[in-house]
């Protein structure tokens, strides 16, 4: 019997850093989790290596404390605007075409569909194949064990910057763990919180960040169009700052507190003396923000200043912009399951509502599923969703060694001893001396 795995995922995100140390086996089994603001991250990018590298750092130890398990190889999220995506087909024959298709025939046809022409500031992170064709039976998932000469595949390929990834890299190695796998933070999300049957129907995820906003269609089971827009959760609190002439944290208090559905906001009501009682009548359209104690000393909002005047319009863009994309995808009409609306964003008053009235299709807020363990925070939290997915896609990637030569290490648990953390430090040191 499978015991699992133990994956180790990292989300970078431009509010926040989460670190998940989890067990994978049929379910995600959360062993330790860890949430800290996020330093020297800007739109998804890391702008700031030494400040990054401190909140990673954080994240990671108090992860560590809670699961007690040292990390030595991480999956790692990558986000922001660079990230761009395109199919391409690969042909080849099959090698021995009186017998089966095998597995060294499907790493072949997979390299051919990866000879597509990118720049040389471009790399590819991942090479989804999306259905293959045997001698011209198309729609199959998996050709192995079947029986042909010529073999094709329809993949669907996620590029990212090469200064971004080189700088995450960094980044991780001068923590001291090695990066198994890179991840497009809105595929990680759609492994984590879309079903089956609405990835076979076709569906539109869009997972909203503070800094971007990710994009993942899905077609007929698969990825088919990926996309991240430079525009996010954070420009509602900018916008909320600006309107109520109020500080970034506390414009991001007001935010969290109309959009948590535990804490609705409370009216200001006034009392009338009606033939000797009190009644109350209220003014709907007030909120009183005394809870919050604000330093700005603000006590009483229009509620319709806030969510008619302020964050629906930045909704409405962030949403038109989605149905843009999808326009320009070419799948409009292939995704009747609809939308799936996560990441920190999609907790914002009044998301459905928006989605719904911009793009006129079906909508859902979506979160992590399939979860077990310390799940009091994930569970009911939209921002863990990418997380969650780097664990998922964690369990299929093998260690792999960052030593030279093509040497490997076997991974020893010694107690909580970070061996791997400290091999590969040495390892750094005595490369600096080589020329």
């Amino acid at each position: 019997m499978n015991e699992g795995k133990i994956v180790v995922g990292v989300d970078i995100g431009t509010s926040k850093i989460v670190t998940l140390i989890a067990k994978v086996d049929e379910s995600v089994n959360v062993l330790g989790v860890s949430e800290v603001v996020s330093a020297g991250v800007k739109r998804g990018q890391i702008v700031d290596i030494d400040e990054a590298v401190t909140a990673i750092n954080t994240s990671l130890e108090a992860a560590e404390r809670m699961a007690g398990y040292s990390a030595s190889h991480i999956i790692a999220s990558i986000g922001g605007n660079h990230i761009e995506s395109q199919n391409s087909r690969g042909v080849v024959a099959v090698a021995q075409p009186e017998s089966e298709i095998r597995e060294t025939d499907l790493t072949r046809v997979i390299d051919a569909a990866k000879a597509v022409s990118l720049p040389s500031s471009r790399e590819i992170i991942h090479v989804l194949p999306r259905s293959y064709i045997v001698d011209g039976q198309e729609g199959i998932k998996d050709p192995i064990g079947m029986t042909g000469v010529r073999l094709e595949v329809d993949t669907h390929i996620i590029s990212a910057g090469s200064t971004s990834v080189r700088n995450m890299e960094k980044a991780f190695s001068e923590v001291g763990v090695d990066v198994d796998s890179i991840v497009s933070s809105g595929y990680a999300s759609s492994l984590a919180v879309l079903s089956e049957t609405e990835k076979e129907l076709g569906v539109v995820l869009v997972d909203i960040g503070a800094g971007t906003t990710d994009i993942c269609i899905y077609v007929e089971g698969s990825v088919a169009y990926s996309s991240v827009l430079p525009i996010g959760a954070r420009h509602i609190t900018n916008d909320l700052a600006i309107g109520l002439r109020i500080s970034l944290e506390s414009a991001e208090k007001i935010k969290l507190y109309l959009s948590s559905p535990a804490k609705k906001p409370l009216r200001i009501s006034d009392e009338l003396q009606v033939e000797g009682e009190i009644r109350h009548k209220e003014k709907p359209d007030e909120i009183d923000l005394s809870v919050l104690n604000l330093p700005e000393e603000l006590i009483k909002v229009s509620q319709k200043t806030l969510v008619d005047g302020i964050i629906r319009p930045r909704l409405n863009e962030i949403f038109t912009m989605v149905g843009l994309e999808i326009k320009k995808s070419g799948y409009a009409g292939q995704t009747p399951s609809g939308i799936v609306v996560t990441g920190g964003g999609a907790r914002t008053v009044g998301v459905t509502d928006a989605a719904k009235r911009m793009l006129a299709m079906p909508v859902r807020v979506g979160f992590p599923t399939n979860i077990k363990g310390i799940i009091d925070e994930i569970q009911d939290g939209t921002g863990f969703s990418t997380v969650v997915g780097l664990a998922m896609y964690g369990q299929n990637v093998e260690a792999e060694s960052s030593m030279p030569f093509g040497f490997s290490f076997p991974k020893f648990p010694i107690g909580n001893f970070k061996f791997g953390k400290y091999f590969s430090k040495g390892i750094s040191f005595f490369k600096s001396f080589l020329p």
